[in-house]
């Protein structure tokens, strides 16, 4: 497998560099024409007024621009409502003015919202200032007023709504319908030192009332891309690019309230602390911005929600701190880049939520003892330099060193304090290059994380040291229709025989499983290497509308990117075909309708068989503007290397789930929409899994400035294959298993009021639980027998008994009176609750002031309870922790 990969990447390279010097447009076959506008540089001293209303005369130097084409829907047809453009600059400004036609203004969606959420009508310019044909400038503004700005990479794949810079926008509602006129500094675009520019640049119109899309650069069904598609801005001539300082330094106040506990000294009832620090933003030249933060607070960004899992695998949650956000796709190097995902999508070379996680290090305390620890890793600061060239170079570069932490132990009067988290150093840096106009494109990836571990107690806890590298290459023709892809990744951790020990051992690698030929534990170890990669070959869309992606991705048993990056599991090649068909146009009762159909096949790096499954789905949009999406996957191998936990490959059953998604018109006051989904084991395995799971959420838009939505969820499972524990008889080992019922429930509630679009409350609070009970307890005997009722052997009750005091059950495998090996209780009953209220206020131009109550509480109820009478007994009614969050911050910057 490295050896194909590594001759597929050779062919690539060979192909790019063949084709330097080839000076032809990869969109040349398209079939529409690309449309130019020509702007003017009014620096005389006289500039528009930004109020919304197009009374100056400084506008009459430039014509309109007229004749937008629909996107959405019907793609090609006339807009239902006409729009029309002006754009002008000076050496400072960019300036755009709308004219929106409506026939009854009285119609026109005036939501508000907070800034990025692009309610109701809206207009939009993206603007291509590298003129690179793969990254833009999006700048969207509401008829309300809210402002809305993106990042664009990808050629449009990536819109990073993090991205805030500073600009100014008004609209205002006449009789012939909605204007608006925007503002942009330059310092806030990326543009070569040069005389003479051209830019790429579409303009957008949201039309809510016919839910319709319209663009001035028409870009037919059929063609692929969207910022290389993009018409052209000519006219722009004598501007230099701005040497962009940005600082913003922040005061934060925090107040926690919790529970006092008796006895222990650290929980008193409350705690006070103040905090402060600085963002920044600088251009190093026109291309390179640095960004940085010291001493970082996050206290404003909302909590991740409550999930359980059973089954061992990482729980991915999204990142939400601004610093990381913001143009967080350009240091992201995915190791799968496969349309038709798999259990592998998630992971990554650089996962930004391993920067600042809570403190992963243990002290074996007395069961008596109190501990005091923090909640996060302090970031002591954190630097980024990325841009793009005018050449297609692209540039990213992080470095972010997190603090030394500790936890202070009590025990009978006496304290110590011990170190958990090690200074610790965070390196990123990529480099990629643009080929033919964005139709090729070569990129490379490093990381490096280096921890301070001498004399912390830590060094057989974490890696010393952890490197993660990759190259990709990407290469499109006929229009970027056909895509090809080939990526390698190769990672080194390094580190004590201990930690290398139980890195081989633990649950992304299981060195030790005991069928697995091509694994062998190595005591002596001190680092582990591994390596990957992924080569796919796809069409997405010519004239037929059909599209197909294959592929095939795999990891070696000693990959691991889980010091800086995100891997689920290494040993595995994984095998994924997607073929789509997309209508390109409304039919009968459709407005829009897609379907799929995937086949997804697994295998361990030493050939051992582990899946095979096929799926398809379908997703509709109706002429009501309602939505319909259903699928079926069949899964008819299953095999897993994790099941147990370390022990043998275990059989799952063949089964079949299906889903269903409905959601009602979007455009209406109330809205609504349901999932539903379940599965179940079929064929000789009937009844060995259950799986039901439903979802209901209703939003209302009370007024233009309220909105409130819910969204409960409930899933429940039946499974007889489940894992419990470990032991060992008589030199044989015993992999122990339940049948398990697990059920959870969770409701997310939402309200959003926005004063002005500068001045909004949100609220979110979620109630979660999920209980599990176990019984069947039985051990392994044939893990891959055809049959599941032929993979185990059950307890009877001569063999099993339970001391309800000590939660053990005791097995006398051999009934000689004498228990042999015992295992906990499984049974759970966990329970969350987490909400945030947020007051934000932007009083000038991206300075804010917050006010953050945020409460949660975690418990464990019985597990014989039902979680309805869980929630009431053991959630709301348990103590809650509250924290109060103070935050004012003042943006500096150069105009």
């Amino acid at each position: 497998m490295k050896n194909l990969l590594t001759l597929a990447l050779m062919c690539m390279f060979t192909l790019l560099n063949a084709q330097p010097q080839d000076t032809t447009d990869p969109n040349e076959e398209k079939s529409y024409q690309r449309r130019a506008y020509t702007t003017k540089n009014i620096d005389t001293g006289i500039v528009p007024q930004i109020d919304g209303i197009l009374d100056d005369a400084i506008w009459d130097s430039v014509p309109w621009a007229e004749e937008f084409t629909v996107s959405m829907p019907n793609n090609g047809d006339v807009p239902k409502r006409s729009t029309k453009f002006k754009i002008l600059y000076d050496t400072k400004n960019l300036y755009v003015a709308y004219r929106a036609y409506h026939e009854d203004p009285e119609k026109i969606e005036n939501r508000l919202s907070r800034r990025d959420n692009f309610p109701g009508d809206w207009v939009e310019i993206n603007i291509d200032s590298y003129f690179d044909h793969n990254t833009a400038f999006s700048f969207t503004t509401s008829v309300s007023g809210v402002k809305g700005d993106e990042f664009v990479t990808g050629n449009g794949d990536n819109w990073d709504t993090n991205w805030n810079p500073i600009w100014y926008a008004k609209t205002n509602i006449d009789e012939e319908g909605w204007t608006a006129e925007i503002k942009i500094p330059m310092s806030q675009l990326r543009f070569g030192d040069k005389e003479n520019h051209v830019w790429g640049f579409q303009v957008m119109r949201r039309d809510f009332g016919s839910d319709e899309r319209s663009t001035w650069q028409w870009v037919p069904p059929n063609v692929n891309g969207w910022v290389s598609n993009f018409a052209e801005l000519h006219g722009i001539t004598g501007i230099k690019p701005a040497k962009q300082l940005e600082i913003q330094p922040f005061v934060v106040a925090n107040h926690h309230v919790f529970e006092k506990e008796e006895g222990n000294p650290f929980a008193d009832g409350s705690e006070t602390s103040f905090n402060f620090g600085v963002d920044g933003k600088y251009a190093l030249t026109s291309d390179l911005t640095l960004d940085f933060t010291i001493n970082p607070d996050f206290g404003q960004v909302e909590a991740d929600p409550s999930r359980v899992t059973l089954d061992g695998f990482q729980i991915f949650f999204g990142e939400q701190r601004p610093f990381f956000v913001e143009n967080a796709n350009l240091f992201e190097f995915r190791v799968s880049p496969l349309d038709a995902g798999g259990s592998f999508g998630n992971d990554n070379l650089f996962y930004s939520r391993r920067i600042g996680a809570q403190p992963s290090g243990f002290v074996n305390n007395p069961t008596e003892a109190f501990e005091n620890r923090p909640r996060f890793t302090t970031i002591i600061g954190a630097a980024k330099v990325s841009g793009k060239t005018k050449d297609g170079w692209g540039i990213s570069f992080l470095e972010s060193v997190t603090a030394e932490e500790t936890a202070t132990v009590t025990n009978n009067g006496v304290e110590e304090t011990n170190i958990i988290e090690p200074l610790t150093n965070y390196f990123v840096a990529g480099i990629s290059k643009d080929f033919r106009e964005g139709g090729s494109r070569i990129s490379a990836k490093l990381t490096g994380v280096n921890r301070k571990l001498s004399n912390t107690g830590l060094e057989d806890q974490f890696h010393d040291q952890a490197i993660t590298g990759g190259l990709d290459l990407w290469h499109s023709w006929k229009g970027r229709e056909w895509q090809i892809r080939a990526n390698y990744i190769f990672s080194n951790v390094e580190g004590s025989a201990q930690k290398i020990l139980d890195t081989q051992t633990s649950f992304e690698h299981y060195y030790q499983r005991p069928d697995a030929d091509h694994l062998t534990v190595d005591e002596t170890r001190t680092n582990l290497t591994g390596n990957g990669g992924t080569f796919s070959i796809g069409n997405y869309g010519g004239s037929d509308n059909l599209s197909f992606q294959t592929g095939v991705t795999y990891r070696s048993p000693g990959l691991d990117l889980n010091d800086i990056g995100f891997l689920n599991t290494a040993d595995e090649i994984n095998h994924v075909t997607w073929v789509g068909y997309r209508f390109p146009k409304p039919f009968s009762v459709f407005r829009s309708f897609r379907i799929n159909a995937n086949h997804y096949q697994r295998w361990t790096t030493g050939g051992e068989y582990l899946y095979n499954a096929v799926n398809t789905n379908m997703h509709a949009s109706f002429k009501n503007f309602m939505n319909l999406s259903m699928g079926t996957t069949l899964e008819m191998y299953d095999v897993s290397q994790k099941a147990l936990f370390g022990g043998p490959l275990l059989k799952r059953s063949p089964s079949s789930f299906s889903w269903l998604n409905f959601n009602s018109d979007s455009r209406k006051k109330v809205t609504f929409g349901f999932n539903i989904s379940g599965g179940q084991s079929i064929w000789q395995d009937k009844g060995a899994v259950n799986v039901i799971s439903t979802g209901f959420w209703g939003g209302a838009q009370i007024s233009d400035r309220l909105s409130f939505s819910i969204n409960p969820n409930y899933f429940k499972s039946n499974r007889v294959l489940q894992n419990v524990s470990s032991a060992n008889f008589n030199g044989d080992p015993r992999y122990i298993i339940g049948t398990v019922r697990q059920e959870t429930f969770s409701v997310s509630m939402r309200l959003n009021l926005s004063i002005t679009p500068n001045m909004t409350f949100q609220y979110w609070g979620q109630p979660f639980v999920s209980k599990g009970t176990y019984k069947d307890f039985k051990f392994i005997t044939d893990p891959l027998a055809h049959t599941y009722t032929d993979r185990f052997q059950l307890y009877n009750d001569t063999q099993l008994s339970y001391n309800d005091i000590d939660r053990l059950f005791s097995v006398d495998e051999n009934a000689d009176g004498l228990a042999d090996y015992s295992f906990g209780n499984p049974d759970f009953n966990f329970l969350q609750w987490r909400s945030n209220l947020v007051f934000r206020w932007e009083y000038s131009p991206n300075s804010e002031f917050f006010l953050v109550w945020q409460q949660s509480t975690t418990n464990f109820g019985d597990p014989a309870k039902g979680i309805f009478p869980s929630l009431d007994d053991d959630l709301f009614g348990a103590s809650f922790d509250n924290f109060f969050v103070m935050k004012l911050t003042y943006r500096f910057f150069n105009k």
